[in-house]
């Protein structure tokens, strides 16, 4: 009786061991088998998906087979790993394990938008809703409502974003990419604030902003930030108007068909510094870090004129008469690959 009871146990722990050994040889090849792939493939994990989820569709795609074994797998040895969402690239040549390394780093791909120095508001909204991948929230919305969903209510949106590269994944919205670069400009706009020189005549950091934004439009060689801020610094101190033509382009809207003439310097609009006093209400473009810095760093100096060579860079010029001699040589006998704006970037 107890030999029979011995022998029945030491086949049921063979069976045991076999049923194990099949577990572990259907896992292992599971887990090793290459993906069905012709070609790159992106596969999307949105919020909510599950690793089974998502292993059965892939089965059920023809991607991959033993869904089970890979759901038991995922279940007992990462069973606290998170599945982050995003868009995942598998490659022909790829297996199981490589496709489940890619989820337990979260390498989902990425794509990138840069918002470029100089940009109005409208190029930048151009630029969000040419981004596919990114979920389009704001395309119903004008500027106004815009701000709003940005915490903004009644704040212009014009140079409130730092131009640079910023970084998304799909399932991403371009609401989330705006705070992004609103975050940034901000962080940027205090730093530079608390390291600005003294006696400038700005009452908050959005006067320098506004100071910026014309510095910005109005150079074509970074050299020359400094010296156009201290230009239009001392014309505020002795009450002169700016006179810059960028601010007098933007106040035009899409009327600026390319030819600024002498009836458009006469026109008057809030941004028209030819005839109003002071600086324009809001910025009129992005800026970058060098186009606050030197508006919180003016150069020093005695020039209040200034006029382009039709290079990208400017003569400067003290004195009025100066001034007008410089524009008979460059503005009125003008180079045939002439240009009065920064280069494009």
């Amino acid at each position: 009786m107890i030999r029979k009871l011995m022998l029945l146990l030491a086949a049921g722990l063979a069976l045991v061991v076999l049923a194990l050994a099949l577990a572990g040889w259907r896992l292992h090849g599971a887990l090793n088998q290459p993906l069905q792939l012709e070609g790159e493939r992106l596969i999307e994990v949105v919020p909510g998906d599950t690793p089974g989820g998502v292993i059965n569709r892939l089965e059920g795609e023809g991607v991959l087979n033993g869904a089970f074994w890979l759901r038991l797998y995922w279940r007992f040895n990462l069973p606290n790993q998170a599945l982050h969402s995003g868009e995942y690239r598998l490659l022909p040549g790829q297996n199981v394990r490589d496709l489940i390394g890619l989820w337990v780093r979260g390498e989902v791909v990425q794509y990138s938008l840069t918002l470029v120095e100089g940009w109005s508001f409208r190029q930048v909204r151009a630029a969000l809703a040419r981004q596919e991948k990114l979920e389009q929230s704001l395309a119903e919305l004008d500027d106004r409502a815009l701000m709003e969903k940005l915490g903004l209510p009644g704040v212009s949106p014009e140079g409130r974003f730092f131009p640079d590269t910023y970084r998304y994944v799909r399932g991403m919205s371009d609401l989330d990419l705006l705070k992004q670069a609103r975050n940034r400009l901000d962080l940027v706009l205090e730093e530079e604030w608390g390291k600005r020189a003294e006696g400038l005549p700005y009452r908050k950091p959005y006067d320098a902003l506004i100071m910026a934004s014309m510095v910005e439009k109005e150079t074509g060689v970074a050299e020359e930030r400094g010296q156009i801020a201290g230009v239009f610094i001392r014309r505020l101190r002795l009450g002169m108007r700016l006179q810059t033509d960028p601010t007098v382009i933007f106040g035009l809207g899409e009327r600026y068909n390319g030819n600024l003439t002498r009836a458009h310097l006469l026109e008057a609009t809030p941004y028209n510094t030819y005839v109003i006093a002071g600086m324009p209400p809001t910025p009129i473009a992005l800026v970058g870090r060098e186009a606050i810095h030197a508006a919180l760093h003016p150069a020093e100096g005695r020039t209040l004129y200034f006029v382009a060579r039709g290079d990208g860079s400017h003569v400067f010029s003290e004195t009025l008469e100066q001034h007008n001699r410089a524009v008979r040589e460059y503005q009125l006998k003008r180079r045939a690959d002439y240009r009065s704006s920064p280069a494009p970037r």
